[in-house]
C-alpha cells in the first residue's frame, strides 16, 4: 500500500471516529471526547489487527467506508456510483431522537501481495485469496476488541467497554461487506456461533452503566 492509500486509511479512521463519537453523545454531549477517543482506540485496533493478521497470510487489507451500490435484485439495479453511507449513523439518530444507534459504517478490501502471488508451491500453491482468508481476518479483529473490552471493564472504564461491545455488535451484522458478512459467507455455522456470541456479549454490555 503506498503513502496516499495509508493517509486515506488515516482520514477514514478519523472521519469514522468522530461520526460515531457524535452519535453516541445526541442524548449527551459531555461523553462526546470520551466516546470520540473510545471509538479513535476501538477502531484503530480493529484497523490494526486485521493488517496484522492479513500480514500473517501475506494479505493486504484496506479500511474504507461502507458505500452502497446495489438496491435491487437484479444486476442492474443498482447505482451509478457506490454512494458513501458515512453518515448514516448521525441520520438515522436524528430521526429516531437518539433511540436507535448505527455503529456499521466501516468495511475493508483484502488483496493478495507480491509476495503470496509469486510463491507456487507448499502451502501457497493456491494464492488467491478465499473466503475463509478474510473471514479470520474479521475474526480476530473483533476477538481483539473484546479482549479490549474486558480489559477496559476491569480497569473501571465502563463506557468504553460498552462502546466497544457495542461495535462487535454492529460489525457482525451480515450486511453488505461488513465483518459479520465476511464471516458469514465462508461460513453460516461458524457466523451463527459468532453471532450468538456477539449477542451474549451484547447482553452483557447492555448491563453496564
Amino acid at each position: 500500500m503506498n503513502t496516499k492509500e495509508n493517509w486515506k486509511e488515516i482520514v477514514t479512521v478519523i472521519i469514522a471516529t468522530l461520526v460515531l463519537g457524535l452519535t453516541v453523545a445526541y442524548k449527551d454531549n459531555s461523553i462526546f471526547y470520551y466516546a470520540a477517543i473510545s471509538f479513535l482506540i476501538i477502531i484503530t485496533l480493529n484497523v490494526l489487527v486485521k493488517k496484522a493478521v492479513g500480514y500473517y497470510f501475506e494479505i493486504g487489507v484496506r479500511t474504507k467506508f461502507w458505500t452502497w451500490y446495489q438496491f435491487g435484485l437484479r444486476k442492474d439495479w443498482h447505482f451509478k456510483k457506490p454512494v458513501p453511507m458515512m453518515w448514516l449513523p448521525l441520520i438515522l439518530v436524528l430521526f429516531t431522537k437518539g433511540f436507535f444507534l448505527w455503529l456499521g459504517i466501516l468495511e475493508f478490501d483484502v488483496e493478495a501481495k507480491t509476495e503470496r502471488v509469486s510463491r507456487r508451491h507448499g502451502l501457497y500453491r493456491f494464492t488467491e485469496v478465499t473466503e475463509w482468508h478474510m473471514a479470520w481476518i474479521a475474526t480476530w479483529a473483533l476477538a481483539a476488541n473484546f479482549a479490549l473490552a474486558i480489559i477496559a471493564y476491569i480497569a473501571n472504564f465502563e463506557l468504553f467497554a460498552k462502546l466497544s461491545i457495542y461495535f462487535i455488535a454492529w460489525s457482525m451484522v451480515p450486511l453488505a461487506r461488513f465483518d459479520g458478512a465476511k464471516i458469514f459467507y465462508a461460513s453460516r455455522a461458524f457466523w451463527v456461533i459468532a453471532f450468538a456470541i456477539a449477542m451474549i456479549i451484547l447482553g452483557w454490555g447492555l448491563t453496564i452503566v
